[in-house]
């Protein structure tokens, strides 16, 4: 069994405004493909201050997701909750829950980049416990209970509509270390883990229970490659294209390493050592692979996760419906 992902992040070096266009649009048609071919989740992801693009409004993809699907599952990995917010964060999240039909899902993240607090000027050093005040008022306006300051007329605080379609909210995980294991025991809420660590996940549940919560949902970080690609002739898509994936595992590193930096080499979702083309290749993180190499690997058991990345560091659109469309055509229909 094979679990297969499609991801946008809409970075692309150098895009132009017709360009970056083009692309968002593309990423619609492929959406509503990959659910045609039966891909498990289409993800979105979030970041701030980029040069290249990478996506800062996840809500409003999702939302353009959403329209052009009906099934398939949409994920974020991850919202920066901090950066928002809470009262207008439970609005939007509302909506786009209905719009949805509930099948979106989010992971709230604390980020890893102290540029993106200054931008938005929130305190970087306070981010913690601000994700801790935002998701007690979020919960609180999800249950309908007033929220915010008193109205300077005297009449009595409200809380937000809509309530969200899915009961009681949509699926929330918090997302990171041992900090958000500890968060989400307390609160009762999912867990995603930062790293494959037993013990994040036992301390997660010790937390529920402690607090006298039932441990929800785990989704624990899956060995093998961070990007898949199909071609027929992968030497020729190296050739071709593999500036493409590197400048996407340069983008991550930069963050990862640079000034400032907090602890992104854990939290990133790209771990990359690769400085050339030939490296990032024989590194494994990114791979690409015919049609037939894929279905044995999956067959073998080798390979549990397809994460497919068809836009991924500005590569050439009808490149990545090259990719696309193999796996939906060739590959998926041999191993579901």
């Amino acid at each position: 069994m094979v679990y297969v992902v499609t991801r946008f992040d809409f970075r692309a070096p150098g895009a132009g405004p017709e360009e970056r266009r083009d692309r968002y649009r593309a990423a619609l048609d492929m959406a509503r493909y990959a659910e045609e071919t039966g891909h498990d989740a289409v993800n979105l992801s979030e970041h701030h201050a980029s040069e290249d693009g990478y996506l800062p409004s996840p809500l409003i993809a999702a939302s353009a997701v959403a329209a052009v699907t009906s099934r398939v599952p949409i994920t974020l990995w991850a919202l920066i909750a901090p950066l928002y917010d809470p009262v207008r964060l439970a609005e939007d999240i509302s909506v786009l829950d209905h719009l949805a039909s509930g099948r979106v899902s989010f992971t709230f993240g604390l980020g890893y980049r102290p540029v993106e607090y200054a931008l938005h000027s929130r305190d970087w050093r306070t981010r913690g416990a601000r994700l801790d005040a935002q998701l007690e008022t979020i919960l609180a306006a999800w249950r309908g209970e007033p929220v915010g300051d008193d109205p300077a007329d005297g009449s009595p605080r409200s809380s937000p509509t809509p309530r969200p379609f899915s009961g009681p909210h949509p699926l929330i995980f918090l997302g990171g270390g041992r900090a958000a294991a500890r968060r989400a025991g307390r609160l009762g809420m999912h867990f995603q883990p930062q790293v494959d660590d037993p013990e994040l996940t036992a301390l997660y549940r010790a937390e529920c229970l402690a607090h006298g919560h039932r441990p929800g949902l785990v989704v624990e970080p899956v060995p093998g490659p961070a990007t898949v690609f199909c071609a027929e002739d992968p030497d020729q898509f190296w050739a071709r294209y593999g500036h493409h994936l590197l400048a996407d595992a340069l983008g991550y590193r930069a963050w990862q390493t640079g000034a400032g930096d907090a602890g992104g080499t854990r939290n990133s979702f790209v771990h990359s050592d690769a400085r050339t083309v030939d490296e990032l290749r024989d590194e494994g993180v990114y791979v690409v692979a015919t049609p037939d190499q894929l279905v044995r690997l999956v067959r073998a058991g080798d390979l549990g996760l397809i994460t497919n990345h068809p836009l991924c560091g500005g590569i050439p659109v009808e490149a990545g419906w090259e990719s696309l469309r193999l796996l939906g055509e060739r590959v998926l229909p041999e191993v579901r």
